[in-house]
């Protein structure tokens, strides 16, 4: 499975909210516990945000004092992680 791909499915299966991009990969990697390079997941990152199937993941909430990092599936992202999920094999 591609970095993509896990994304997705780890975006679909858990919510990533974390002070910046750094500290997303960090929490990414300890969910997935795949081997993922920092270089592969900001390109994973940047080519879903560019499809539309993730939302802006840098963030800065009414009232706080700095930008956050998010991890959240648009629609087409949710559709695309469902599609995913139903071509993996059962556990």
């Amino acid at each position: 499975m591609g970095v993509r791909d896990l994304l997705l499915i780890t975006a679909f299966r858990h919510r990533i909210n974390e002070p910046n991009i750094d500290a997303g990969f960090e929490q990414f990697a300890a969910l997935t516990g795949k081997p993922v390079t920092y270089e592969g997941f900001c390109n994973s990152v940047a080519s879903t945000l560019r499809d539309g199937l993730i939302r802006e993941p840098i963030r800065l909430p009414e009232g706080a004092l700095q930008c956050h990092w998010h991890l959240e599936l648009t629609p087409a992202g949710v559709a695309a992680a469902r599609l995913l999920l139903s071509k993996q094999p059962p556990d």
